[in-house]
């Protein structure tokens, strides 16, 4: 089974990141899905819009975001320590890295950890946002993969672990918290 998945990630690590260095707008579009601070003003003005609409929810819920976010990337560093997996740069010939090899391991994907957590988060408090946080979220993933720093496994690991902390922790505070403060 093992020999079966390092199959598939090879692979599709292959045919993804083989379109790398070939589309330079690609290659562009791709490193800026990647780059984490460029997250950072539409999340600052996705929180003031929601601090404006409901102040209640958001003085609650926008910190818990933040520590869960902290949360998160601990978790996924403490994970890659633990599973010691080599990233794709590490170990395989031809790889198209267009940002560093990266200095920690490889499973999970932080990048796909953290977006996710993020993303579950906040669908499930406000379900309509999917359609604009699920497509930059599959961006963010593949662009691990096709930068050369991740396989696709460790970009699915990473977002699972996400949708489940986030969602589960999101949910908590929408059924106890947030029900609970009659917060108007």
């Amino acid at each position: 089974m093992l020999d079966l998945i390092q199959e598939f990630d090879r692979d599709w690590f292959t045919a993804i990141n083989g379109m790398a260095g070939r589309f330079p707008l690609l290659d562009e579009v791709m490193f800026q899905f990647s780059q984490e601070g460029n997250l950072i003003v539409p999340g600052l003005c996705l929180a003031l819009y929601w601090a404006w609409r409901n102040w209640g929810e958001a003085r609650i819920a926008v910190p818990c975001l933040l520590l869960l976010l902290g949360l998160s990337d601990f978790l996924g560093g403490q994970l890659k320590n633990l599973i010691g997996r080599s990233r794709p740069c590490q170990v395989l010939e031809q790889v198209h890295q267009l940002v560093g090899c990266g200095g920690s391991f490889s499973l999970p994907s932080n990048h796909a950890l953290n977006s996710s957590t993020a993303v579950a988060f906040l669908m499930v408090l406000f379900p309509s946002l999917g359609w604009v946080l699920v497509p930059v979220l599959m961006l963010i993933g593949l662009s691990r993969v096709y930068l050369g720093a991740h396989y696709v496994t460790d970009v699915l690991v990473g977002m699972g672990i996400g949708v489940v902390v986030g969602g589960g922790v999101a949910a908590l505070i929408k059924t106890t918290i947030l029900r609970d403060s009659n917060i108007p």
